[in-house]
């Protein structure tokens, strides 16, 4: 249908000389105008697509649901949720989200925007998306996308939301928006910052970071989340914006031991504090250049503290300091499908720094690994803070 408007559209661009001269009249051209108005707000309207739909993913979709109906010049109206397809109560979770507009299991209690609609098939969801919002466990990202992969529309945006890092085969790690650009072949910004799902859900105020290396896509990105009570940052730092969103869980694990072991809170405050020292060190080990005023922003000081306060990270490492139980099973107790980041973080993390021979220039994301693996008891964490180089 817009194929055929669009060409209607040129005739008219095309005889409108005819028109003008031979009638004069004010009338043709107000319709004119109004006509073409129309057309080029739908030639210009950005389709969006989100790849997710998890605690933090549906959360998200209220927000960009709510702003995509608000900004029609903008973005197409419609928002598209890819969601990997469970039976809930005998329902598949698509067909209960585009009726109840609802994602029951992840995110009860708080409506979806009737604009958002669920869809099983990933190429279904994203192929013709201009804008793609990928919020899916970072270990799931090849298998999920890869339907997509060379096949997405010319000049599409990805906009990463995913917190962690990637094992190479060959060695070494990577950034989880590097992963989806070589993997998808479309330029990836990131979103990180003080964030906790339920409280955005719920529509309490906070802030958070956008690192885009491409300022009119990081506007359309802000555009797009924006709201009273959700305030956004544009910076260009993208690779600092992220490694923060990442290195935050392991933080937040050592905060939780701190918790289980009944440390109290100045121990706490300085596992935080020598831990935002291990998150500046290894941006600037690797991935040098970075501003330092970024990890003032919400995707790192302030992202830090919630998540060492109120993260599932930092709960679920509490309860394995009190229960004794295994890391694997207080994640299936305690998290809903939800996976646990901070020990994958640490592995993936530790992985890089003993290949470097950096093992005892961070000491804190090192014991936060051992303990994980059970090299070490949740006690040696104070003696890591104790002796951390940054007392010498």
């Amino acid at each position: 249908m817009l194929d055929k408007r669009y060409f209607l559209y040129e005739r008219l661009i095309n005889t409108l000389p005819t028109v003008c001269s031979a009638q004069s009249s004010s009338q043709h051209l107000t319709s004119f105008w109004q006509f073409s108005r129309h057309i080029s707000n739908k030639m210009s309207q950005k389709k969006v697509c989100i790849v997710g739909s998890g605690n933090w993913g549906s959360a998200i979709a209220r927000l960009v649901g709510v702003n995509a109906a608000r900004l029609p010049d903008k973005f197409h109206p419609e928002v598209k949720m890819w969601v990997f397809q469970e039976q809930v109560e005998g329902r598949n979770l698509t067909d209960i989200i585009n009726t109840e507009h609802e994602n029951v299991k992840y995110l009860p209690g708080r409506k979806l925007p009737e604009n958002i609609v669920a869809v099983p098939d990933i190429k279904d969801a994203a192929l013709d998306a201009d804008l793609i919002i990928f919020v899916i466990p970072h270990q799931f990202i090849k298998r999920s996308c890869s339907p997509l992969s060379g096949k997405l529309k010319p000049g599409s945006q990805g906009l990463s939301l995913i917190k962690g890092f990637a094992i190479l085969p060959e060695g070494g790690v990577k950034l989880i928006s590097e992963v989806i650009e070589s993997e998808m072949g479309i330029p990836v910004s990131v979103l990180m910052g003080a964030n906790l799902a339920n409280e955005v859900a719920d529509e309490k105020f906070c802030e958070t970071t956008i690192g885009a290396t491409d300022a009119t896509v990081g506007e359309d990105f802000k555009l797009l989340f924006q709201t009273p009570n959700f305030r956004v940052t544009v910076v260009d730092d993208r690779h600092t914006v992220e490694i923060c969103g990442a290195l935050k869980n392991i933080v937040a694990c050592a905060a939780g031991f701190c918790d289980g072991l009944k440390m109290g809170d100045n121990t706490k405050a300085a596992a935080i504090r020598l831990g935002l020292k291990e998150m500046i060190w290894y941006g600037e080990r690797f991935y040098p250049g970075g501003n330092l005023a970024t990890y003032l922003e919400s995707c790192g000081l302030a992202d830090l503290i919630t998540t060492c306060y109120g993260g599932r990270n930092r709960k679920v490492s509490e309860a394995f300091v009190r229960t004794k139980k295994t890391l694997g099973e207080l994640e299936t107790e305690m998290l809903n499908g939800q996976k646990l980041q901070g020990p994958e973080t640490a592995a993936e993390v530790n992985f890089l720094l003993k290949k470097e021979g950096l093992e005892d220039q961070f000491p804190l994301f090192t014991t936060v690994h051992r303990i994980c693996i059970g090299e070490l008891k949740p006690e040696d964490l104070v003696e890591s803070l104790r002796s951390h180089p940054a007392h010498l």
